[in-house]
């Protein structure tokens, strides 16, 4: 899990990133395991001898998804399902795997939401906020008993290249002040991922358990895209440097929970299968459409969000150890 990066770039492969590594005796776990970038997360990790615990709100679309991209599903490749907009759903998922009692070497919380019209979860979230962040939030805090015991593991929370458009507000998560576009719900959200993987790495990197945030890249042919309007699609086409094939855009999410060296990657911000540095360049030029913005990677606003999220979910979890912030 200690290959170098110098020869990976965006247009990098699962497969490539994965070239002579056996994960025999490796378990892992993956969210949104129904489709686009999950399936082939799944189907790669598979192929190369890992035990993959796949999650997804359809179990049925799942099985068909991943049986097609040709992962094992039945053998190596087992179906669970969550749906990330119940908390209810998210604590018995979380509760049926910890009863099997089998240590987590990875996690990649892969499932998401893309700029939906305005709602609610099931617990008066708002969706994105509550799907994307929440959901996990919940999720991966009751799993890290098993992640600890699958130490040296790894944490691999999506995000997006959007956190530069908005920092999340943590006096208004819900959007119940502020007005609601999708996309504002989104970068929100996608910042929120971030914060999340700072301080959880924090917290748990002196047992061996270590977190980092991910942006795929910009990808065609998932179903994340399905709420955007055609001006929306537009905008992202006009501003965006480059498309990745799915096989592409998994590939970071694959770099990141195998082959990054654990100390590069903790409680950091990845593309393109390298961490990137801190850079608050305006996003709308070609200088800042790279690098991750210092809000999102600020340790006390990610101990802050940590603390609201507890608040919002009725639940506590670990105190932090003071581990350092590679970022601070």
């Amino acid at each position: 899990m200690t290959q170098g990066s110098a020869t990976f770039g965006a247009d990098t492969t699962t497969e490539e990133v994965l070239a002579g590594v056996d994960l025999t005796g490796t378990t892992a776990l993956v969210t949104g395991g129904s489709a686009g970038l999950g399936v082939e997360t799944v189907r790669a990790l598979a192929s190369h001898g890992a035990r993959v615990v796949a999650t997804a709100r359809d179990t049925a679309k799942a099985a068909r998804a991943l049986r097609a991209a040709g992962a094992p599903v039945g053998d190596a490749v087992q179906i669970e399902e969550l749906d990330l907009a119940s908390l209810a759903s998210v604590r018995a998922a979380a509760d049926r795997i910890l009863g099997r009692g089998e240590p987590i070497n990875i996690l990649v919380a892969n499932a998401g939401v893309m700029a939906c019209p305005q709602g609610t979860t099931a617990d008066g979230f708002e969706t994105q906020f509550g799907t994307n962040h929440l959901g996990h939030f919940v999720f991966v805090n009751r799993l890290l008993p098993l992640l600890a015991a699958g130490a040296p593991s790894r944490v691999v929370l999506l995000t997006s290249a959007g956190h530069r458009f908005g920092d999340i507000d943590l006096d208004d998560p819900n959007f119940e002040r502020s007005p609601y576009t999708p996309f504002d719900a989104y970068h929100r959200a996608k910042t929120a991922n971030i914060l999340f993987a700072v301080e959880l790495d924090r917290r748990w990197r002196d047992r061996g358990v270590r977190a980092c945030a991910v942006h795929p890249g910009t990808i065609d042919e998932t179903d994340i895209q399905r709420h955007l309007e055609p001006e929306a699609i537009a905008l992202m086409l006009a501003h965006r440097i480059h498309t990745k094939t799915i096989a592409s855009g998994a590939a970071t999410s694959v770099w990141a929970a195998v082959v990054a060296p654990a100390d590069e990657i903790g409680g950091g911000y990845a593309e393109d299968c390298h961490v990137s540095p801190v850079s608050d360049v305006d996003p709308m030029t070609p200088e800042g459409r790279t690098g991750v913005r210092s809000f999102a990677v600020d340790p006390a606003r990610a101990a802050t969000l940590w603390s609201l999220s507890e608040e919002l979910v009725g639940e506590r979890f670990e105190e932090g150890d003071g581990a350092r912030n590679p970022y601070s």
